[in-house]
């Protein structure tokens, strides 16, 4: 009881609104859920009497149960203080739980137990389990409103030395932000370059002379001059 004292002091509200409808809906399946009729052989009368969640169990019972004492270990581990991540976070879960029991019990209005030919009502305790699974589903919504989202995900040693070797200045290969270098162009400005180049870039994209060859078009030899006389041959 000291444990279960703790835990609750361990919890915030909303944890502990979620706590309480999960409680209240495992206590109700202890409720009269549905009324039966027999024939009494004897006497010839009918008699009615009432049954529990588990007078019956089937599929839905089961999953009921399950969904309320799930919540209440979540809840319990929780106030633990263990981690884990759950998807959507505890409020999505909470949520979800909540809304699958409230369709498993509406689902047992269409598909109620067998009566042996007799029909078969529905009790009180079916309707305040509806209002329970409804009051699981609204604190789950409440709790993934104000929940704060869980830690990202750690990543690999591997990733994270490989992007510090890529940011380390000086190391080959490593990256660098563009618009960071200034070239100078053909007018002689000094104009920010498009991309900042490595020099074994820039050794690639440098011009290579030309050998072996001359001008194009030859220059003429001599400019001549219309007031100079022409001169001749020997």
């Amino acid at each position: 009881m000291t444990r279960l004292a703790h835990a609750w002091r361990a919890l915030g509200a909303e944890q502990r609104l979620t706590a309480v409808a999960a409680l209240a809906l495992l206590v109700t399946m202890f409720f009269p859920w549905y009324s039966l009729q027999s024939l009494n052989r004897r006497s010839g009368a009918i008699y009615s009497h009432s049954i529990s969640a588990f007078g019956d169990v089937s599929f839905v019972e089961a999953a009921i149960f399950l969904v309320a004492a799930g919540v209440l270990g979540m809840l319990f581990a929780r106030a633990e203080g263990r981690k884990f991540q759950l998807p959507g976070g505890d409020g999505t879960i909470v949520m979800l739980a909540g809304a699958w029991a409230a369709l498993l019990i509406f689902y047992r209005v269409f598909s109620r137990p067998a009566g042996d030919g007799y029909p078969v009502g529905i009790e009180w305790g079916f309707f305040l389990a509806f209002v329970a699974a409804g009051g699981l589903a609204l604190a789950g919504w409440r709790t993934r409103v104000l929940e704060r989202p869980g830690p990202p995900l750690t990543r690999s040693r591997e990733r994270r030395s490989r992007e510090r070797t890529r940011r380390a200045p000086g190391a080959s290969g490593a990256f660098q932000e563009p618009f960071a270098a200034e070239e100078p162009f053909a007018d002689g400005e000094v104009r920010p370059a498009a991309q900042a180049r490595s020099p074994a870039q820039r050794r690639r994209s440098a011009p290579i002379p030309a050998q072996g060859r001359g001008q194009y078009p030859p220059a003429p030899p001599e400019q001549l001059s219309f007031e100079d006389p022409p001169t001749r041959g020997d």
